[in-house]
């Protein structure tokens, strides 16, 4: 580990002609060792965690529905204990994130191909979901901290929308009271796509508990993390039982999911589409459930410890929350204000080579598909139109930074984080 000035919040840091050489141009790096992301191994598991995955295994049941009483069955304790930690009535365990948005949106019963808004700024998988469930994505602009805009949903929405899917992109929170009331308004049901964002909350609520449905993920470098995966959550019972039939509980077994009388749902009245999760995820995911307060702090911890040190650092706007903590905390995201992409491409490449694993949103030659013009699927093979229909995303993302926080990063990590920024955004200016 190379030798650098301690990081300090506010003023600039100073570093020595050696140390500011960077190590993209040949100098020494921040560090020397492994940024932790999921793609590497980093894993938030315990040993316990992996006796309940052995158990469900030496089982031999891995078939959510068997001859077993479903509250007995490991998918079953998992969506009990959900709705127990959200607060809400019932829960899903479901394949993916994808499969929980678009059954949330099958089970709203709107008409085919019906328009349905979701942010310009969010991973592929949202406009995929709301494909997948046979509806239009009506893409709308994001605002200068990425969040989507209200104003833009106004317009929409006058529009002729028929949906909402909200993404909590990167974990931060978007404005839901806000986004509900806009809703409200024009009578219709809101989606929220909790994926990136389990565990935050605004205020004392859950994220995922404000619109009709909230849809979760337990994927990759989720906060629950079992390779596939996702879950549904929702109040609404008569809703809740169609989700339950399109996921694939078919000859009655959509009974199992209602401790009394079930709604009055036809299970063959839809398709059934085998978006179910299976036995041993669940066992994993029931396990970890025990442990993500603790990665929940850790994340908090984390984050909160490198914004401190970043905040007023001229050059960069740190994302800035709908409300006080209203953030994951498992991904730093800034803006270098009025940077063109090309230049926020090399400061990504450069904080890489710092050690840091970083990434340019707006990287033209980057096929992230965070960035909405690389989604040919929906607007075709045009970037530069796409980009042009929507100039305020474009510009925003544009300027985006993305840096992951594993919750196993150490304090010491996040001194190295706020170090490599420094001394790139040096060499920037």
């Amino acid at each position: 580990m190379a030798a650098r000035r301690a990081p300090t919040s506010g003023g600039p840091t100073v570093f020595t002609s050696q140390e500011a050489r960077l190590a993209v141009e040949g100098g020494s790096p921040v560090r020397t060792g492994p940024w932790p992301t999921y793609d590497k191994g980093d894993v938030f598991i315990s040993t316990e965690d992996e006796a309940a995955v052995t158990e469900a295994v030496r089982s031999r049941l891995y078939f959510r529905y068997d001859h077993r009483p479903y509250p007995d069955t490991c998918t079953g304790r998992f969506e009990r204990r959900l709705s127990r930690y959200f607060g809400t009535a019932h829960a899903l365990a479901c394949s993916s994130g994808t499969t929980a948005i678009a059954l949330g949106l099958l089970a709203c019963g709107l008409e085919p191909g019906s328009p349905v808004a979701c942010p310009a700024f969010t991973f592929a998988a949202t406009p995929s979901a709301i494909l997948l469930a046979g509806h239009r994505p009506v893409l709308v602009e994001c605002d200068a901290d990425l969040h989507l805009d209200l104003d833009d949903l106004k317009r929409v929405l006058s529009e002729g929308v028929k949906a909402v899917v909200v993404v909590h992109m990167r974990g931060f929170a978007s404005d839901m009271p806000a986004i509900c009331d806009l809703a409200d308004e024009w009578g219709v049901p809101v989606i929220e796509d909790a994926v990136p964002a389990l565990g935050a909350r605004i205020g004392d609520r859950h994220l995922g508990t404000f619109g009709r449905f909230g849809a979760f993920s337990t994927q990759s470098d989720k906060s629950l993390n079992t390779g596939e995966g996702g879950f549904l959550l929702t109040d609404d019972e008569e809703a809740h039982a169609r989700a339950v039939v399109y996921s694939g509980a078919y000859e009655n077994r959509m009974n199992r999911h209602f401790e009394g009388e079930p709604p009055a749902v036809d299970d063959l009245a839809y398709p059934i589409f085998s978006f179910r999760m299976d036995e041993i995820r669940a066992a994993l995911a029931d396990a970890l459930l025990d442990r993500l307060p603790r990665r929940l702090a850790l994340h908090q911890r984390n984050y909160g410890h490198v914004a401190e040190r970043l905040d007023g650092v001229d050059g960069i706007a740190l994302r800035r929350p709908v409300a006080s903590g209203a953030y994951l905390g498992e991904a730093l995201v800034f803006r270098l204000e009025g940077a063109t992409p090309e230049q926020c491409a090399w400061f990504a490449r450069a904080l890489c080579a710092e050690g840091v694993d970083a990434r340019a949103l707006g990287d033209r030659g980057d096929k992230n598909v965070r960035s909405f013009w690389n989604w040919r699927f929906l607007l075709g093979p045009d970037a530069d139109a796409a980009r042009a229909a929507l100039p305020q995303t474009t510009r925003y993302v544009g300027e985006a930074i993305d840096i992951p926080l594993s919750a196993n990063l150490g304090l010491d990590d996040c001194d190295d984080l706020v170090t490599a920024v420094r001394k790139v955004l040096s060499a920037l200016a």
